[in-house]
């Protein structure tokens, strides 16, 4: 006896997989703010560690916790901001961004791309406008990080509520009918 799998395209597999983190993200233990507190913490991160090169991992679960936020609903804002790919769209908004607030130009010798060649000579030019080039990003996508964060604090808390308020109703509905059921069998 063979068990046929269904087949699902990309899109759909990603549309499930939002679905599913979310779900699990409204079933998250610890109330309507530790929850949206965590998962923003959690997205607004993810917009962090392609500037940051990874390293902001390094800081995640402590930043976390110090906040006082739902490790698990951070992970899934984490997974979350990954899927819609904004981290990689932002960027070169962010690099612009960057440049606007903080405007340093770095002139030394010639502009070329960067060489390992050059650097293991001696020659830092290129390594010193890879830098700040990756600082710019590094501005941009924190105030990218920030704003995002807390646009999604406000959505996640309403949505957590208002699932909170409907599970309350099922249940109140459920018992209700036992009630009834009960009573109906007594008399």
């Amino acid at each position: 006896m063979s068990i046929k799998h269904k087949k699902y395209n990309f899109f759909q597999r990603l549309g499930r997989a939002f679905k599913l983190n979310f779900l699990k993200l409204l079933r998250s233990p610890g109330g309507a703010k530790k929850v949206s507190l965590g998962f923003a913490i959690g997205f607004g991160l993810e917009m962090l560690v392609i500037s940051s090169a990874s390293l902001i991992y390094i800081l995640f679960v402590p930043i976390v916790r110090l906040a006082k936020g739902s490790l698990p609903a951070s992970i899934i804002g984490n997974v979350i901001g990954k899927l819609t790919l904004l981290p990689v769209i932002l960027l070169p908004f962010a690099r612009k961004l960057g440049k606007l607030i903080f405007p340093m130009k770095v002139k030394m010798g010639h502009n070329g791309s960067f060489s390992f060649e050059r650097l293991i000579h001696g020659d830092f030019h290129s390594l010193v406008s890879l830098i700040h080039g990756g600082f710019h990003a590094l501005i941009g996508m924190t105030i990218f990080g920030v704003i995002l964060s807390v646009i999604s604090y406000f959505i996640v808390h309403y949505f957590y509520e208002k699932e909170r308020v409907n599970r309350l109703k099922r249940r109140r509905t459920k018992s209700e009918i036992r009630i009834k059921r009960i009573n109906k069998n007594f008399i």
